[in-house]
């Protein structure tokens, strides 16, 4: 799949897997660390990733795994599997400390089943076999040795070791005390030699002491003998060790054939914490470069948001004074091929690089540090040419190297290939390295590869201009400060900024002049032409960004517009009703007034005096019923009032409904918590009428005498047995919002039994209304789940 071999090590690869290893904690877990591979099948890809994101989270936002002692169990297994062998004491205390903690991490993820579904796929249904655990822990001891209770026999010789050596002990220390009253002691006391109790004896002295000599100083002059006295005690405590060791022996024996059938478990426990091991370590690493899942897709392609080269972007977080600039980059069906251009130095070949390492580490299952908006699609292939690989055994130079390379890529590429060429052409003349190079990447582009080429050629800036397939790029170049930007900008081909780098380095005047004469006005025209491109392209750019954040702003101020133009118009519409309706009263009562005026002309039978005193009183009346009418269609005479007017206490009339409440609290945001009744409701200030204190008594007296009313006649309970399931919810949500208002407790809902169909609608209802605190089934005796209590609080 990769060709040449090296090329995960010119990619950085080899430098990853080298950092992932050492966030390993064992042997194992290494080894698969250093078997990593890009993989070509969508759904194993998408698993290992889904497995290293899932223990990412679990290593940020959950509680610490229980990883403390990790062994290797496999070569333990191994060993406990032939017949005949026994593991030692040392070993089964391993095993011990391993097995604890893989019943740990199995009762972590059972504790959490459901949460990290893709590590759950590792422990493959292993279960949790106790009764190993208590085997060993009845003969080891947390000291990792036989316990000296192992059995009746072994803690029998345990105890006769020890009254043997006391005895042995008591007897020496009369024989030494003996000697140096005499003088012949040498400095020091009772010691052990070759696991006897002797005594330190001058040399010229040793003929003294009857004994045996074990051994003697590095000078000489001290001889360490074992008393005649205590010869017999001590063969007969080593005698008793011997036995001892033999019994530990029999007990180890027994202990490895107790688990000896247990050795497959063993096997996939080994399994499990070398792929626990492994999938941490890569999450870890994930961790440290900062790195996200992108969305992985099955067809040969990608699109790299605010990516960044692992390596680098490690290297700046101990460096910040070298930070690295994020790529953007997009490689699809229509942009096959991208061309990159530029200065030396000014990140051609890191775009490249993170391009190929990208590719390298999701198909291998890792993390990469980008925008999760990032795609990376799956390539069978992965094609590099990058650095020198001239071979003096093979008698390649350079550009023969290359040339052998781009034959291969020519032969095996194809539509799933992703080729990455460095420097492409270069290594010979250029008069005939640039159409060569050329002429492969015609052919490469009939063969729809997909790839990143980055060089210096004119003429294959200009074949990527007029080729479909094939986009040019390049790398951005401050050509007022003179260095690179280290941004990739899709779309124009770069300049390389050959004789500006020059003048900045300080190249002589007259040696550039020469130059600019040497390489013909036409290439130097075309240089220059690319530079203007490029600085316009920037200034360009730069209004660009400018007129988009003006543009934003105006969309901005264009919603805020519409929003209040919409406010007005409705409240204009709620203001002219209102006014209508007021006019038309004012009217019916202006009509009336002139109808008694003249019933009252004619019960006086048309007097003088008493028609212009009636007439008077008319003008006045109708007078004040104009004023009021002119006010009622004036916007000013709205009911609703403003924000300061409104305090807690006040009681007010909601406009749309008609309902009269108390204001509870007033809200940061201008809303008001009104309580009608036992019911509270949230509404904003301009969809309220504040009450007078004669209509406040009059509402204060209505809802008493309703929620005495609704109290009095209201039953707690509603049958909806042989309904429809949306005549029942809606029946049942009538009578449970009326329960609410009123403050009742519990409502009793008989729906019946049948087939529970609509049981378990109505029971998904009470779980999501707000105010039903739980619910359950009637007494068994008195009609079981075909009846609910749902309980108000």
């Amino acid at each position: 799949m990769i060709y040449p071999d090296n090329a995960v090590d010119k990619l950085g690869f080899s430098e990853i897997r080298n950092l992932i290893q050492e966030k390993c904690l064992s042997e194992a877990g290494r080894l698969m660390v250093a078997k990593i591979q890009p993989q070509t099948k969508y759904e194993q890809i998408d698993r290992f990733l889904r497995q290293t994101q899932e223990f990412k989270n679990l290593l940020l936002h959950d509680t610490p795994l229980p990883v403390d002692h990790i062994y290797a169990i496999k070569p333990l297994a191994q060993k406990a599997k032939v017949e005949g062998a026994f593991l030692s004491e040392e070993e089964f205390f391993r095993l011990l400390l391993s097995l604890r903690t893989v019943y740990a991490i199995i009762r972590y993820f059972n504790e959490r089943e459901g949460q990290y579904a893709y590590l759950e796929l590792l422990f493959e249904h292993l279960p949790i076999e106790k009764s190993l655990v208590r085997s060993i822990e009845q003969v080891i001891d947390d000291r990792g040795k036989v316990k000296e209770n192992a059995s009746k026999l072994l803690l029998d010789l345990n105890q006769q070791i020890a009254k043997s050596e006391q005895e042995a002990r008591k007897k020496l220390d009369t024989v030494f005390k003996n000697a140096q009253a005499n003088g012949w002691t040498a400095d020091g006391g009772i010691t052990i030699r070759e696991g006897r109790l002797c005594i330190p004896i001058l040399a010229e002295n040793k003929r003294k002491v009857k004994g045996l000599i074990h051994d003697e100083s590095a000078t000489g002059q001290t001889a360490f003998i074992e008393p005649e006295e205590v010869f017999h005690l001590n063969n007969k405590v080593r005698d008793l060790e011997f036995e001892r060791r033999r019994e530990i022996i029999r007990l180890l024996v027994e202990l490895t054939d107790e688990i000896r059938p247990h050795v497959p478990l063993l096997l996939s426990y080994h399994g499990l914490i070398a792929k626990l091991d492994f999938v941490r370590a890569k999450a870890l690493f994930a961790i440290d470069i900062e790195a996200t899942m992108p969305i992985l897709l099955a067809a040969p392609e990608l699109s790299l948001v605010n990516a960044r080269h692992p390596l680098l972007y490690l290297n700046s977080k101990q460096d910040a004074s070298h930070p690295v600039v994020p790529l953007n980059i997009k490689i699809d069906q229509q942009d096959r091929i991208v061309l990159v251009s530029g200065p030396n130095a000014g990140g051609k070949s890191v775009c490249m690089k993170t391009v190929g390492l990208f590719q390298l580490m999701v198909q291998s299952g890792l993390l990469v540090p980008a925008d999760e908006t990032s795609s990376i699609g799956i390539f069978k292939q992965i094609f590099a040419d990058i650095g020198d690989d001239q071979s003096i055994e093979s008698d390649l130079s350079t550009y023969s190297a290359h040339l052998s390379k781009m034959k291969y890529f020519s032969t095996f590429a194809q539509a799933k290939t992703l080729v990455l060429i460095d420097e492409f052409g270069t290594g010979t003349d250029p008069q005939f390295g640039g159409p060569i190079a050329e002429a492969v990447l015609e052919q490469l582009n009939k063969r729809k590869v997909r790839g990143v080429i980055t060089t210096h050629y004119s003429n294959l800036k200009l074949y990527a201009n007029n080729t479909e397939g094939i986009q040019n790029a390049s790398m951005l170049f401050d050509n007022q400060q003179m260095k690179p930007l280290y941004i990739l900008q899709m779309g124009k081909p770069g300049s390389s900024y050959a004789f500006e780098i020059a003048q900045k380095i300080g190249l002589p005047k007259e040696i550039l002049d020469s130059a600019k004469v040497k390489i013909g006005k036409q290439q130097n025209r075309v240089d220059s032409l690319l530079v203007d491109l490029e600085r316009d392209k920037k200034e360009i750019y730069q209004t660009k960004v400018a007129v988009d954040k003006r543009e934003k702003e105006l969309e901005e101020l264009k919603a805020k517009y519409e929003e209040l133009k919409s406010h007005i118009e409705e409240n204009k519409k709620e203001i002219l009703r209102k006014a209508k309706e007021e006019a038309k009263g004012i009217l019916q009562d202006a009509n009336k007034l002139i109808e008694n005026t003249i019933s009252e002309i004619k019960s006086v039978k048309a007097d003088k005096e008493k028609t212009k005193e009636i007439r008077g009183k008319l003008n006045q009346t109708l007078d004040q019923h104009a004023e009021a009418l002119k006010s009622s269609v004036s916007p000013k005479s709205s009911k609703h009032v403003t924000n300061t007017e409104l305090e807690v206490g006040d009681w007010v009339r909601i406009e749309d409904t008609g309902s009269e409440g108390e204001i509870l609290e007033i809200t940061r945001n201008n809303s008001l918590i009104i309580s009608l009744g036992s019911l509270r409701t949230v509404i904003k200030k301009n969809r309220v009428t504040k009450l007078k204190s004669k209509e406040k008594s009059k509402a204060v007296k209505r809802q008493t005498i309703l929620s005495s009313e609704s109290i009095a006649d209201f039953h707690p309970e509603v049958d909806v047995r042989g309904m429809r399931t949306e005549d029942a919810l809606q029946k049942i949500e009538l009578v449970l919002d009326r329960a609410v208002m009123i403050g009742y407790p519990s409502l009793k809902i008989i729906h019946g039994k049948g087939d529970g169909i609509l049981r378990r609608f109505i029971r998904d209802y009470l779980r999501k209304y707000n105010h039903v605190s739980r619910f359950e089934d009637e007494h068994a005796d008195r009609g079981g789940d075909g009846i609910t209590y749902a309980y108000i609080g």
